[in-house]
């Protein structure tokens, strides 16, 4: 199984904008990095899994990492975005691993989606047993 990283959607208000985004960038959607994962080998086959408001909401697969002439380095995404269910997931910089096992499962693509519950509502939610 694929390893795969979370990272913050800063920058953006909602699902909608970071769709348009990725989907503006044909080639690929270019996220930088100062330093290439340890674990990058790990990672072919994996995505990105973005967290907006507290909480995981969609991935977009990883296609490659490239190194810049400055050091840093791209992460490579599909121009595509696969929203899975929601799970609460506190903020944190840069990205952070996480197992494949452990991903939240994808939607169905025919699945009647709405706006997706603030993560700490959903968190709250959950400790209850309402969702």
């Amino acid at each position: 199984m694929p390893l795969c990283i979370t990272k913050i959607a800063y920058r953006s208000e909602s699902i909608h904008t970071l769709r348009a985004w990725l989907e503006s960038q044909p080639q690929g959607a270019v996220m930088t990095t100062r330093y290439l994962p340890k674990r990058h080998e790990e990672m072919k086959g994996g995505s990105l899994y973005w967290i907006h408001d507290h909480s995981i909401c969609a991935r977009s697969p990883i296609m490659e990492f490239r190194q810049q002439q400055d050091g840093r380095w791209n992460i490579i995404l599909e121009p595509r975005l696969i929203l899975v269910e929601a799970r609460y997931k506190r903020a944190h910089q840069g990205w952070r691993y996480l197992e494949e096992d452990k991903a939240p499962a994808d939607l169905a693509p025919d699945a009647q989606t709405g706006d997706v519950l603030p993560g700490k509502l959903h968190n709250k939610l959950r400790k209850l047993g309402l969702v």
